[in-house]
């Protein structure tokens, strides 16, 4: 099962992806990084940034991979994820731009009835990916249902990058991002599929809050069902779940998972 981190607040948790990161591209300087959009992710981008100015790290050969896109923003969409991951990672870290791509880039604003343009966007994508190398660190959020990425529940926790209809919850979330009105918020979306997701050579996922608490609970403790696509991480060999006392709140064995990360070897890492 995952490794349980529990921490203070976000900014620590953000520290401790940052360190992995930082040392991963220090040992790696042409690393795949699987990125994340959401609030989750930004205090550990704001740290892994940090690090790498403090400590001159080149990034210059890094490169990564976005989970998913709406479908039908134009790029230039403040809130599509290619505009959000280019303002929340590439700039502050430094990353070259064309190394760095998004689902949703060769369709930019492509309609979901143009099917044949949209169906092939996620098999290239996921070739992509394999051509690259494969995702080193998968970071990822987690919604209040329990998907990641956009995989909504009852995705196949087999499935590659393709086109999903959000739920409505989903998009009720994610109105805070646009002018609270959900009637912005696309119905559809690319993104990776569980089984492209459980590809990268490690997980690490974050949350934080007491509305994420049930979420995780079914996460770690719960049975492996694509009606929580989150717990597939249970059959990962190496996944770290990140997460605060309040997200944690639900968890029968917290108490353990805190002992073990107290007494685990500083060679290990995470």
């Amino acid at each position: 099962m995952p490794e349980i981190i529990i921490v203070k607040n976000e900014a620590e948790a953000g520290d401790i992806y940052g360190r992995c990161v930082a040392d991963l591209i220090k040992a790696k300087p042409n690393a795949v990084l699987g990125l994340a959009t959401g609030s989750s992710p930004l205090a550990a981008y704001r740290s892994l940034a940090r690090i790498v100015k403090e400590e001159s790290i080149d990034v210059s050969q890094v490169q990564g991979f976005a989970l998913d896109e709406y479908i039908g923003l134009p790029l230039t969409h403040p809130e599509s994820y290619h505009a959000t991951i280019h303002r929340t990672v590439v700039e502050p870290l430094g990353l070259d731009p064309a190394k760095v791509h998004v689902p949703g880039d060769v369709l930019n604003g492509t309609p979901l009835e143009d099917g044949e343009k949209i169906a092939s966007a996620g098999p290239a994508y996921d070739a992509a990916i394999e051509a690259a190398g494969g995702i080193d660190v998968q970071i990822l959020g987690i919604g209040t249902d329990g998907h990641v990425g956009f995989n909504e529940p009852g995705s196949s926790l087999a499935s590659g990058t393709r086109v999903k209809t959000l739920a409505e919850q989903t998009r009720i979330d994610n109105a805070r991002f646009f002018d609270n009105d959900i009637n912005q918020v696309p119905t559809h979306c690319i993104t990776q599929g569980i089984g492209t997701i459980m590809k990268a050579r490690h997980l690490v996922l974050l949350a934080f809050g007491a509305g994420k608490a049930e979420a995780i609970e079914e996460t770690v403790e719960g049975g492996v069902s694509a009606f929580c696509p989150a717990s597939a991480l249970q059959m990962h060999p190496h996944a770290t779940i990140i997460v605060d006392e309040e997200a944690a709140s639900r968890l029968r064995h917290k108490d353990y998972y805190r002992y073990a990360y107290t007494h685990k070897p500083a060679w290990q890492g995470i």
